[in-house]
């Protein structure tokens, strides 16, 4: 067994700034990642009516689709403030995490474009949000 040699002083000031600037440290996680932050587009509907909002995620669906994003993540809201029990009967005021997917799969031109609509993870809105992927063109 060998007797362990103490850390010189150079050592020491040496380690302490590696560990300040760790820039040359090559990340192995970097190939591991995909571009989601860039390939994803995210998309706000509060406020907005039915109409606009089924309007505004048409508009939000093509653009995408033309600029090459590989995901929407449009933020709904989860209705909780909405009086309305029939999320059909208000054009003032809906809760467009229902009303919303209806809208894309009923519009041909739109659903087109889509393969899923799905709820994302938790961190990315959950039941508030809807996660669209859309078709390579």
């Amino acid at each position: 067994m060998k007797k362990k040699v103490p850390l010189s002083q150079k050592d020491k000031e040496d380690w302490k700034k590696f560990l300040e600037d760790t820039s040359r440290v090559p990340d192995k996680d970097q190939n591991n990642r995909t571009d989601s932050v860039k390939n994803k587009y995210k998309f706000d509907l509060h406020g907005l009516t039915l109409d606009e909002a089924n309007k505004k995620v048409k508009e939000v669906i093509k653009s995408c689709s033309e600029k090459n994003f590989r995901e929407i993540l449009l933020i709904t809201g989860k209705g909780l403030h909405s009086n309305q029990e029939d999320v059909y009967k208000s054009s003032d005021f809906s809760k467009l995490r229902f009303s919303v997917p209806e809208f894309i799969n009923s519009d041909p031109e739109t659903s087109k474009l889509i393969i899923s609509i799905a709820k994302p993870p938790q961190n990315e809105g959950g039941e508030g949000a809807l996660l669209i992927k859309l078709k390579k063109l």
